[in-house]
């Protein structure tokens, strides 16, 4: 008989609930000591949604407010000998999304008027500033204490409206008057923790907090979210074996399927391997693989701030190179779109060159990879994406099943079907299309891999027993396009595979048909 495992703490981000019923806590304490016991009274953390960050902030209040009992058996029972008690105000501004200047000013009104309650404080002003810097030396006064601050998600009322520059300009107008007296108010602060997903740039929120020690690449801090190897390994052993039973595989086989699926986050170099903690405990709880972190919430603002930059999903699907100032640049600025897709977790460090001071940027994970493409999909099929599914779902068998021809005049069936739009007659709609169609594959049992050169696509697909070397020409035949392929080689990264290689060419033409037209096998 195994022993019951212990619950996990789905949808629960308190840290004094998990504790006391006993839930799965991976313990970050360590860094927790280490952060506020460093020279900075004020820290800011990044980290992409779902990452653990509101369970941070719980733990830093339990901490401040002395709750040893909560610490037991944990690194911070060790390290801490003082446990004074401080005052907490805490702010969480998740809930001010999706609103107008109006509604965030009576949301700011309603958490100030909380933190106001628990200290028995009175103030009849309006101004939020004012509000803010009335509790702080209020309470300050009241306890003969300094006190600490803690904001969660201190990014979110600005988030959705990032695409937007006249309404993102009032809101954080807004904000930034509201965070001012954490500047002034520093002789009566011990700490102030901020958490949200992007960095606003000095510029606008920050522009008086020129004092905040970002620590979200410091190497001590890389594994400070999320749950690493050694940690999955450790602390979940048995939750690892139950899932082999579950799925049928062996233990070996489970950890690989949960590393191609959930792991894969660097936000530091060099850095444990991190894996998506919301993807990871959840595949755990319902015993099944599957995409549970893009589940939670499809980027909105992501696919807005792509039409505005124009990236394509071939640019994200490519690992691409970045310096390390792309990171810090100031949200509202950027000239890209890569700090935006760094931050909310959709592609992260996969390496990084010493010489060149740059970092190789890349998607974490399958659930990634698949859930993004998914929903990148619609901006490509306009309103057949549903039956493109379907016929992706149905290629992939016959892929499987070595019947490449078969998968091909499926294609080219459904391709045939795709309402044919003006904007869509070059090249490059297709190739987005196209790569985003043989990406999907991935999510069935299909290993793929595209390299894109302007003008080509090659493909890379491999099942159990086949690998299929596919190149896809534009406006050119399937014989040219077969030709490029033994030109270059390609096979011959493949011959110690003791798989059957087949070579596949595709001509693909844009004016007349708009479709794969001819294909060569080999």
């Amino acid at each position: 008989m195994s022993m019951a495992r212990k619950l996990y703490p789905l949808g629960i981000q308190t840290f004094e609930r998990i504790r006391t019923e006993n839930r799965f806590y991976v313990d970050k304490t360590e860094y927790i000591y280490n952060m506020v016991h460093t020279d900075s009274a004020y820290v800011f953390l990044s980290r992409p949604r779902r990452f653990g960050k509101s369970l941070l902030v719980s733990t830093l209040q339990s901490y401040f407010e002395g709750r040893k009992e909560l610490f037991k058996g944990l690194a911070m029972e060790k390290l801490e000998k003082e446990w004074t008690e401080y005052p907490v105000l805490c702010f969480d501004l998740s809930g001010g999304k999706h609103q107008e200047e109006d509604q965030l000013n009576r949301y700011l009104d309603y958490i100030l008027k909380e933190n106001e309650r628990r200290f028995g404080i009175e103030c009849d002003a309006v101004d939020a500033n004012v509000r803010l810097a009335n509790l702080i030396s209020s309470v300050y006064n009241k306890t003969g204490k300094q006190v600490v601050v803690l904001i969660d998600e201190y990014d979110a009322p600005l988030l959705d409206v990032v695409h937007q520059d006249e309404r993102l300009e009032s809101l954080r107008y807004l904000m930034r008057n509201f965070y001012s007296p954490l500047k002034q108010c520093e002789p009566m602060l011990r700490f102030v923790f901020l958490t949200g997903i992007t960095k606003f740039s000095q510029l606008s929120i920050f522009s008086e907090l020129n004092n905040i020690n970002n620590i979200s690449m410091d190497e001590e801090y890389a594994e400070i979210c999320g749950i690493t190897e050694e940690e999955l390994l450790s602390e979940m052993s048995a939750d690892i074996d139950r899932l082999a039973d579950k799925l049928e595989l062996t233990r070996e086989k489970t950890i690989e399927t949960l590393k191609y699926n959930y792991d894969g986050y660097h936000f530091t170099w060099p850095s444990p391997d991190i894996f998506n903690p919301y993807s990871l405990l959840n595949c755990f709880s319902k015993e099944k693989i599957g995409a549970y972190w893009f589940g939670s919430g499809t980027p909105t603002f992501l696919i807005e701030m792509m039409r505005k930059f124009g990236t394509t999903p071939i640019e994200i699907g490519e690992r691409e190179m970045a310096d390390v100032s792309d990171f810090d640049a100031p949200t509202e600025t950027m000239e890209s779109i890569v700090p935006l897709l760094y931050q909310s977790g959709y592609i992260t460090i996969k390496d990084y060159d010493k010489a060149t001071n740059l970092y190789e940027l890349g998607i974490p994970n399958k659930e990634i990879r698949i859930g993004l493409f998914k929903s990148l999909l619609p901006n490509y099929l306009l309103r057949s994406s549903q039956k493109g599914k379907v016929a992706i779902a149905q290629m992939s068998v016959l892929i499987k099943n070595g019947d490449i021809d078969g998968a091909l005049n499926l294609l080219q069936t459904f391709l045939a079907t795709v309402p044919y739009c003006e904007n869509t007659k070059y090249e490059g709609h297709y190739q987005q299309m196209l790569y985003i169609i043989f990406a999907l594959l991935t999510d069935y049992r299909i290993l793929v891999e595209q390299r894109t050169v302007k003008g080509r696509t090659d493909i890379t697909m491999e099942t159990q027993d086949h690998i299929y070397i596919m190149e896809l020409k534009f406006g050119k035949t399937a014989d040219e396009a077969l030709a490029q392929i033994n030109a270059n080689h390609y096979a011959d990264a493949f011959a110690m595979s003791g798989k059957k290689i087949i070579k596949v060419g595709i001509g693909f033409d844009i004016k007349d048909e708009r479709n794969i037209t001819e294909w060569r096998v080999e």
